[in-house]
């Protein structure tokens, strides 16, 4: 059933083969884009931004490497349809990322699927690919009921020595690597060990033609550390969930993150074009991201890499100038407390002020953005204003609890 091509699949496929574009270093391989977005019955359902395996940081453990083994990865899907299609990268990687087989499916429970949602996943026709170093993929379209909220497993089969070089850290979400074998699209995958990170895919695709992309941009506090691992519970889950249907919400956040200096992960201004940019159907982009600009250089001793509270507004002016040649609307959240973190001096909560007095002095402002939502407001402590809230605190002063988060995912809604 996994190799046989249908009626259905083959009517689908002659319909959007012609939007089906590889991608080489985030590049469509495609027309030059025109300023403002084309129309697209495709919408990014669910994202994981590409990151180095290693960072070279202390808050990471070292990247997997697999060897004749499956890893089947659980994404929770913003958005539905009729069809599906992925994107496999291999941004970071020094050697061909070879994927010999790779099925999507409908998980139940733990690392079980329903195989009768098994579907195979086909590169220009071919069911294994090496994608070179340096360079990502989009897959051709599978014909799968995608249904919003209901978790997908995505299995690649990796049949040769394979290092994580490009993944997601933080995915607050169980995957599954399997013992040795092709198990992919397997009702029950032979165990071998559990991850909670996501490994070369970054973009799950629906045809949702009526649907309007939100791109959540950020750092930690957007990738949801601090949350509940499986729970679903960052923020941008929340702002979907309070949505209408027709928004689909992407969460495209690397914990770590900066807006202008690279380490754990490529610095927001580098990477803003292909992890919010190219998304197909993006209208809408809500940035929360600077803290750690303000904070990391002392925290981690790379005082080299200290910025002024004028080199970041630079920055977002940067982003927003891009971002509205593209006819995108951009919106961003202040910075949350950081009182009683590792983040904690004088020097940094003075520049995250200046900041936040910046972003609600000049929103909806030219040189500003087009709204803010004041998360600061919302999640710090009236008692203690350079702290969060003990209820919404989870536990290191720094990121939210899953309260905390709710609370700012349903204000976030209040943009739209």
């Amino acid at each position: 059933m996994l190799r046989r091509t249908s009626r259905l699949a083959v009517a689908l496929v002659a319909v959007v083969a012609g939007l089906s574009t590889l991608s080489w270093g985030g590049q469509a391989v495609a027309a030059a884009p025109s300023p403002l977005p084309s129309p697209s019955p495709w919408v990014a359902a669910w994202t994981g931004s590409p990151q180095q395996g290693d960072t070279g940081t202390p808050f990471f453990p070292p990247p997997e490497t697999f060897q004749g083994q499956t890893v089947r990865q659980v994404v929770h899907p913003n958005a539905g349809g009729p069809a599906v299609r992925i994107r496999l990268s291999n941004l970071f990687g020094d050697q061909p990322l070879v994927v010999g087989h790779a099925t999507v499916a409908t998980r139940t429970t733990a690392s079980s699927v329903d195989p009768a949602s098994a579907r195979p996943v086909t590169f220009s026709g071919h069911a294994g690919v090496a994608i070179p170093a340096g360079r990502e993929l989009l897959s051709d379209p599978v014909p799968y009921r995608l249904v919003s909220g209901r978790d997908l497993a995505v299995d690649l089969y990796l049949p040769v020595k394979t290092v994580g070089a490009t993944r997601h850290a933080d995915a607050r979400t169980t995957s599954y690597v399997s013992t040795a074998g092709d198990h992919a699209g397997a009702a029950a995958l032979p165990v071998g060990k559990t991850i909670t990170s996501w490994y070369f895919l970054t973009d799950v695709q629906v045809v949702a033609p009526l649907s309007t992309g939100i791109v959540a941009f950020g750092d930690s506090i957007t990738d949801g550390t601090g949350s509940t691992t499986d729970a679903n519970h960052r923020w941008p889950d929340y702002l979907d969930g309070a949505l209408p249907a027709r928004y689909a919400v992407a969460d495209e956040a690397i914990a770590g993150n900066r807006l202008l200096h690279d380490l754990i992960g490529p610095s927001a201004v580098s990477r803003f074009d292909r992890d919010v940019l190219s998304k197909p159907s993006v209208r809408y982009v809500v940035v929360l991201e600077g803290i750690n600009d303000i904070g990391l250089p002392g925290s981690l001793g790379r005082t080299g890499e200290d910025v002024t509270v004028q080199q970041i507004i630079g920055a977002y002016q940067q982003l927003i100038a891009r971002a509205k040649v593209r006819g995108v609307t951009v919106y961003a959240g202040t910075l949350t407390a950081v009182g009683g973190s590792g983040y904690d001096t004088p020097v940094n909560e003075g520049k995250r002020d200046a900041v936040n007095a910046w972003l609600r002095s000049t929103a909806g402002k030219a040189g500003g953005f087009a709204k803010i939502v004041d998360f600061d407001a919302l999640t710090r402590d009236p008692a203690d204003p350079d702290r969060i809230l003990p209820a919404y605190d989870s536990g290191d002063h720094l990121h939210p609890s899953d309260a905390g988060y709710a609370v700012m995912g349903k204000a976030a809604a209040r943009l739209f």
